[in-house]
């Protein structure tokens, strides 16, 4: 498959819906990197290694130098919000990071100002927005696609990605209008206010080709008209939700209690956090969006149908509440009753102080890198591959989603490998052992 991906040859402009706490973050960091400032931990892009071949080659190359993404110097930054402060400024209000990086990169931030944003205030009723388009549903894409274009001309730019990075939109579940692509339009064209925000970028990004990441729970690429739309650009899309925090200890952990046949009687979570995705979510009809988002993650992971004995009992509560004294930095809490040999009890307690845009900006970053790679690569429609990211991973029709960090980052790589036409790797391992015997 090598020969038939392109190079990353000219800029790649990531456009970004929503440049508050978590954009911002992605932004001045790779600002930071290439001045280097500091380094991108977190990124798998950009630190990670990937293993070719047999042990005995010792092959374990960085993936930026194995596959070939975008270099940092040619990643140009832009983007949509409800609010005028340019990333500078949002990044300043944010308080994620140290006045003092964010002063030696002053410049760089400054001069990405937000575009007017397509908003719907019933999708984010906690939001007084100040900086938006008006229009009817058709004529918003017609303006988010003009946006596009003008950045791209602008900039000079060979290829864009869009991902979102805005706030969590109320929960409602997909009608008819969601269904195909002829009816989605019809209904742009009908200004029907079933079509969320989030819904016209991502239509306006496949419109024309360019590859869509949803690190929101919202319904958004997830419907049949968006994969549709997909295959007929021949672009990719990953969605949804980013990987950060509480869901990321789960995945974790889960498969691990999975893997010794410990039961799981409950699991309590609780988070507190005061950025604006938490101002957002303490709307009970933008919360039940995320709720939904990150109940599936044990119940697919733990596959109680098939354990009932370990896990058919099992009661899953999730809370979220906005404390703004805690800004970005989010404090989870995990009760986990659990039993092993003879159904005896035992408690695992977990209290995790993390940041939440420090984890998601990566996440962000390497979806867009890896989908222009995965465009690059003439790789459409849904990226399961990239499930690794993602609370929600989206999947074909029929298919079960696969929440096992480590079996999500086994086909990563292995997607990395085929790509690239390296042989896949299953850790069977015998080829070593019945070399020795044959030796012996």
């Amino acid at each position: 498959m090598k020969s038939n991906i392109q190079p990353a040859e000219g800029k790649l402009g990531i456009l970004i819906p929503g440049l508050g706490a978590v954009a911002t973050t992605l932004i001045a960091g790779v600002e930071a990197v290439k001045k280097g400032l500091s380094q991108p931990i977190g990124s798998l892009t950009q630190m990670g290694h990937i293993r070719l071949g047999k042990r005995t080659e010792n092959r374990h190359p960085k993936i930026k130098d194995f596959v070939p993404i975008a270099d940092f110097k040619d990643i140009v930054f832009g983007g949509w919000d409800v609010y005028e402060d340019n990333v500078y400024e949002a990044a300043m209000k944010a308080k994620v990071l140290e006045p003092g990086l964010l002063n030696a990169i002053k410049s760089e931030l400054e001069v990405v100002v937000p575009m007017k944003a397509a908003f719907d205030h019933n999708y984010a009723k906690n939001l007084i927005a100040t900086n938006v388009k008006t229009g009817t549903r058709y004529e918003l894409a017609q303006q988010v696609m003009a946006d596009i274009k003008n950045f791209k001309e602008k900039n000079n730019c060979s290829r864009i990605d869009l991902v979102w990075c805005g706030s969590t939109e109320i929960y409602y579940e997909a009608s008819d209008i969601h269904q195909t692509l002829a009816k989605f339009e019809q209904a742009l064209l009908d200004d029907d206010k079933r079509i969320s925000p989030s819904m016209i970028y991502a239509y306006s990004a496949l419109k024309m080709g360019i590859p869509f990441a949803n690190g929101a729970p919202n319904l958004t690429v997830d419907i049949p008209a968006m994969v549709e739309l997909s295959k007929i650009t021949e672009t990719p899309i990953a969605g949804k939700d980013f990987k950060t925090g509480q869901t990321l200890m789960k995945t974790i952990l889960a498969p691990g209690l999975a893997a010794r046949s410990l039961g799981v009687r409950g699991w309590f979570s609780t988070n507190i956090l005061g950025n604006r995705d938490g101002l957002v979510l303490d709307d009970p009809d933008n919360f039940k969006t995320k709720e939904v988002s990150k109940l599936g993650v044990l119940e697919d992971i733990f596959k109680p149908e098939d354990n009932p004995e370990l896990y058919g009992d099992l009661y899953h509560k999730i809370r979220i509440d906005y404390y703004p004294p805690h800004g970005d930095n989010k404090e989870s809490w995990d009760n986990i009753d659990i039993f092993g040999w003879l159904g005896y009890k035992m408690q695992i307690k977990i209290n995790f102080l993390c940041r939440d845009s420090i984890l998601a900006a990566p996440i962000a970053l390497d979806l867009a890198l890896f989908s222009d790679l995965a465009k690059r690569a003439q790789m459409s429609g849904v990226q399961e591959w990239l499930s690794f990211y993602l609370k929600s991973p989206q999947t074909a029709p029929g298919l079960h989603p696969e929440n096992d960090i480590f079996k999500q980052l086994m086909k990563l790589q292995n997607t990395l490998r085929h790509m690239m036409g390296e042989d896949l790797i299953t850790h069977l391992g015998l080829d070593y052992y019945q070399d020795l015997v044959e030796a012996l």
